[in-house]
């Protein structure tokens, strides 16, 4: 079985899918950093406590929207120029039982 063509919206909906999965995780991971700033800053009495929040709790819904957007754009141009090369030098061979 030989793989000739990817489609291009399909690849990049895919990817898309992932990377705003993993642009959650990560999204989830600088909240809470950002959100234990944010505690020890407002435990020092020092400004800045309330803008960490904000950018802890802005993380989660940014970080998925940004890497889901760049999966999307990095899957179809990775699926176009698969389709160019693989025109040329016939694809990528599979073997499935």
């Amino acid at each position: 079985m030989i793989i000739r063509r990817i489609g291009v919206l399909s690849a990049g909906k895919v990817l898309g899918a992932l990377y705003a999965g993993l642009g959650l995780i990560i999204g989830l991971f600088f909240s809470l950093f950002a959100l234990l700033g944010a505690a020890a800053a407002l435990g020092g009495n020092q400004g800045g406590g309330f803008a960490g929040m904000l950018f802890g709790v802005g993380s989660v819904i940014a970080f998925p929207l940004f890497y889901g957007v760049l999966g999307f754009i990095g899957g179809v141009i990775s699926a176009f120029l698969y389709n160019l090369v693989a025109g040329i030098v016939g694809g990528i061979e599979i073997e499935v039982q």
